[in-house]
């Protein structure tokens, strides 16, 4: 058929694109505890996320798909990988394989106080869908599914096998990616539908670790800091912080909510202090954001930080951690002060995201997400913190490294996607991103990241009221119908 046929398809689609978006969101994804589940065995991520996982798969075999789930960490939906005769007659078949990489796992909800609809609800409204997952990763997945869908019904057959992997915790710790990719072929190209068009050439090196020290016993009396908590996800910019302080000699707290009625006033953050017992609570708020890219949001760990930097704290262990983050972290988003504000010619400066933090009276606990730039290696990132976390007896527990990435902006494949992005959009102004969002690019060699998200479109990822146009969502399938086309058709 004619390459218009699979676009009209696209169209034709529309309704039912956007209803099995607002199904999958709402199924609430978020990964939990493994679980045992009797005919199914281990669920390594929970029954949310085993659900959405299901149901992508039943979706697929129905639309006539060959599907495979590898022990519940992960799976695929698949077509083509044919040799034709002249009258399309099969006589062949290829190993090779062009894979497309989502995800169906989504990070947290955060404080619901800042979505207008509920985060799980898939609501429609004013030309976008709404709920966590739409835009990452869940609408870019079922954009690909359509346009392969759309390639498949136009009775378009591949030359090469066209795989829509789903992985389960990519917005963890990858372990799924990693079981289903030791146990299947990898794909030899393709791309990641998990961040921005026009194309990804690159991606910068991702690292999780926590900043941790234990406390010495307090001897002082006066005002304690008994406690720190904040943020759901190293990859998150903290959205709400907590803090319990406790005054053993006058329990008097007037003071210091005199000092936050002053801190609100001066700075027009959200702080708020309440007494529980003999203590009293504080409370920050802030505007939750991917991890890579803080300054988007505000960071309530840092307003928390701010505010109890002002406060007379006797435990002195608590006191210099506090004074530590706010002199060397603070609102900063590039890790200049700490010492990594590293920077290059390919990918730009560091990214510097304070994601968690605990702290009780033993210890605390900051878990920190950095992007670092592909020229500059881990060990260059934590050399540079160690004489500011020496300074201060700081330890440093490493969790991840994810390596950058990196292909010319010229080569074969990346010319090959931003032909395709440019026929559909017109846009011949934007050029090839190296970016900080670390992406399921970095499971295997020959993916890139490619959409959903166009230039100039706000990032609504990882945020309250996470969302996604309705027409992006139909061009991002053009989009990728055409690029699986260009990539998989008989030479």
């Amino acid at each position: 058929m004619m390459q218009t046929d699979y676009l009209k398809l696209i169209d034709e689609y529309k309704d039912e694109m956007i209803e099995t978006l607002c199904e999958l969101v709402r199924i609430k994804s978020v990964e939990e505890e493994p679980v045992e589940v009797p005919e199914k065995g281990l669920l390594p991520f929970g029954a949310g996320v085993q659900e959405a996982f299901e149901y992508m798969l039943v979706r697929g075999s129905a639309d006539g798909f060959e599907t495979e789930n590898v022990d519940n960490y992960g799976g695929h939906i698949e077509f083509g990988g044919y040799e034709l005769d002249g009258e399309g007659n099969i006589i062949g078949t290829s190993d090779e394989i062009m894979g497309i990489l989502g995800h169906l796992d989504v990070v947290p909800e955060g404080e619901l106080s800042g979505w207008d609809f509920g985060p799980y609800e898939g609501v429609v409204k004013d030309g976008k869908v709404y709920g966590r997952g739409t835009d990452d990763d869940k609408g870019a997945t079922l954009a690909a599914y359509f346009a392969m869908k759309a390639l498949k019904d136009s009775g378009f057959v591949p030359a090469k096998k066209v795989r829509l992997i789903l992985g389960l915790d990519e917005e963890t710790n990858w372990n799924g990616m990693r079981y289903y990719l030791s146990k299947v072929k990898k794909p030899d190209f393709g791309f990641t539908p998990d961040a921005d068009f026009p194309a990804i050439n690159g991606e910068k090196g991702t690292l999780v670790f926590e900043i941790a020290k234990k406390f010495g016993k307090n001897v002082n009396k006066g005002l304690e800091l008994r406690s720190i908590s904040g943020g759901s996800a190293p990859n998150v910019v903290a959205d709400f912080a907590r803090a319990v302080v406790r005054d053993d000699i006058s329990g008097n707290y007037d003071k210091i909510k005199e000092l936050a009625i002053a801190f609100r006033n001066e700075t027009g953050y959200k702080l708020a202090v309440k007494g529980i017992g003999k203590s009293l609570e504080i409370t920050a708020g802030g505007v939750s954001a991917h991890g890579a890219t803080p300054w988007v949001g505000l960071n309530a760990v840092s307003v928390l930080m701010m505010f109890l930097g002002r406060l007379d704290i006797v435990n002195e262990d608590a006191a210099e951690f506090v004074e530590f983050y706010n002199k060397y972290i603070a609102f900063e988003t590039d890790g200049t002060s700490i010492g990594c504000g590293f920077s290059d010619e390919q990918s730009g400066k560091l990214v510097f995201n304070i994601g968690m933090i605990e702290m009780d009276a033993k210890a605390v606990r900051l878990t920190v997400n950095v992007r670092y730039p592909v020229t500059v290696d881990a060990d260059a990132v934590y050399d540079g913190m160690m004489p500011v976390l020496n300074k201060y007896n700081l330890g440093v527990i490493k969790e991840k490294d994810m390596k950058p990435i990196y292909m010319e902006p010229d080569s074969p494949f990346i010319t090959t996607l931003m032909d395709v992005y440019r026929k559909h959009t017109g846009d011949t102004e934007s050029k090839p991103l190296v970016i900080g969002g670390g992406t399921y690019a970095k499971a295997c060699e020959g993916i890139v990241a490619f959409g959903p998200l166009f230039p100039g479109e706000p990032e609504y990822a990882h945020q309250p009221n996470e969302c996604i146009k309705i027409e992006n969502l139909v061009l991002a399938a053009k989009i990728y119908a055409d690029a699986i086309y260009r990539l998989t058709k008989a030479e």
